[in-house]
């Protein structure tokens, strides 16, 4: 009894999140948005078509190579920095530099790759990305060509200058049959 005393107030929290939730999908009509009943009913159709295990799966794949792709650089680079002093000078410095920065402060720098990729750039244009105005017309460049690549008209990219439309436009463009 007094452990659902203690849960009930986080119940009670997550039961009004969910209400609001659905309420405010149906007070607005939204088509974009589903109720939590659309979510619970959609996921069973995920489980039952069997998309949604490919997709886990695919993500752990990824999940997993970098791991193990990670361990196969570093165990032996730690190693040989380890054993030979000469490395360890040589490469300490650039170790030292990249510590500080959070690991998820990577991810837009990820991000700006897979762009690249996908618009079917090279590699190097990421480097435009950090001259101020320059990185505002590669961005444009780069989602007219991610929009042609996802089978969309160019023009898709150049939404992005505009205020609010261009936060969907990526979304639209990543999720869009």
């Amino acid at each position: 009894m007094a452990r659902i005393k203690q849960m009930l107030p986080a119940l009670v929290l997550i039961a009004a999140l969910i209400a609001a939730w659905w309420g405010a999908v149906i007070a607005t009509h939204s088509v974009i948005f589903p109720t939590p009943w659309a979510v619970i009913t959609g996921t069973f159709e995920l489980l039952e078509d069997g998309t949604l295990s490919r997709h886990i799966g695919a993500s752990l794949l990824r999940v997993g190579a970098g791991f193990g792709l990670a361990v196969c650089v570093a165990v032996p680079l730690g190693l040989w920095m380890g054993w030979v002093d000469r490395v360890y000078r040589t490469l300490n410095p650039i170790f030292q530099i990249l510590r500080p920065i959070s690991p998820i402060a990577w991810i837009p720098i990820a991000n700006i790759v897979l762009m690249l990729n996908i618009a079917k750039k090279p590699i190097w244009w990421i480097i435009l990305f950090f001259i101020p105005i320059v990185s505002l017309v590669m961005a444009i460049i780069v989602w007219m060509a991610v929009a042609e690549a996802r089978g969309k008209p160019n023009w898709w990219g150049i939404l992005l200058i505009v205020p609010v439309v261009g936060l969907a436009v990526p979304g639209y463009l990543a999720w869009a049959d």
